[in-house]
């Protein structure tokens, strides 16, 4: 899977903590070949597989992938997908899903990976045992992996695993790639139902003494009955 450059998945059956340094390995894309890490080089990257091509929730979800990537792209954010079938399924496939998200005429927003093997799948932990293809061999459940690729390590900075029987809602993958933008650079983390424009938490251990130079647009400070001066907002 690797001949041209030199890949660095992790061993069989080796979960991905947060943090950890995502593998690199090559993609053969609807895009073309290359390397994960090429890739994702000097951007936040989004790495989400599903079941199957030609499904009905699968086409929902890389639909509405697809009508959100330009904003994505104007955060600094590349979507690619995977799944088990082949380069020519999921270039077919395609017509379908752009048809169903009413998306406009061009080329497809984002590359999708063609894991036949189930090498990469296998490696990332991706493989759901309970869903199965007609052969009876495991296919990829709903993950996601969200990469910070401006580090030189290209650390996987947080992760979501659903099964096949639930679709996942990508305005929540948004929303947590906006927290994840947010919280990079500030001294804060964002709270319950956030969303880009509302108030942030101060994180805790952020003193008085900080908060100007921190926060020049000021904080809020919320009373609890504890009396703990730890419920600090402020605008994102």
């Amino acid at each position: 899977m690797c001949s041209r450059q030199k890949c660095d998945l992790p061993k069989k059956g080796k979960p991905l903590n947060l943090g950890d340094p995502f593998p690199n390995f090559k993609c053969i894309t609807t895009d073309g070949e290359f390397m994960f890490h090429d890739y994702i080089d000097g951007s936040w990257a989004i790495l989400f597989s599903h079941p199957a091509d030609y499904t009905p929730v699968c086409t929902t979800e890389l639909a509405r992938a697809a009508q959100l990537s330009s904003t994505f792209n104007l955060k600094g954010v590349k979507l690619i997908a995977l799944s088990c079938d082949s380069v020519e399924s999921h270039r077919g496939w395609i017509k379908d899903v752009s048809a169903f998200g009413e998306l406009p005429e061009g080329p497809f927003p984002y590359p999708i990976i063609a894991d036949e093997k189930r090498d990469i799948a296998t490696l990332l932990g991706m493989l759901d045992p309970e869903e199965k293809d007609k052969e009876g061999i495991p296919l990829t459940c709903r993950a996601v992996f969200m990469i910070n690729g401006k580090e030189p390590q290209k650390p996987m900075k947080l992760s979501m695993l659903y099964p096949a029987s639930t679709g996942r809602n990508f305005d929540e993958v948004l929303r947590a790639m906006d927290s994840l933008i947010v919280t990079e650079t500030r001294q804060v983390a964002t709270p319950a139902e956030w969303k880009k424009g509302t108030p942030c938490m101060v994180l805790p251990h952020v003193t008085d003494e900080q908060v100007p130079k921190l926060f020049p647009t000021g904080i809020r400070r919320i009373a609890v009955p504890s009396g703990k001066d730890y419920m600090r907002t402020t605008m994102d």
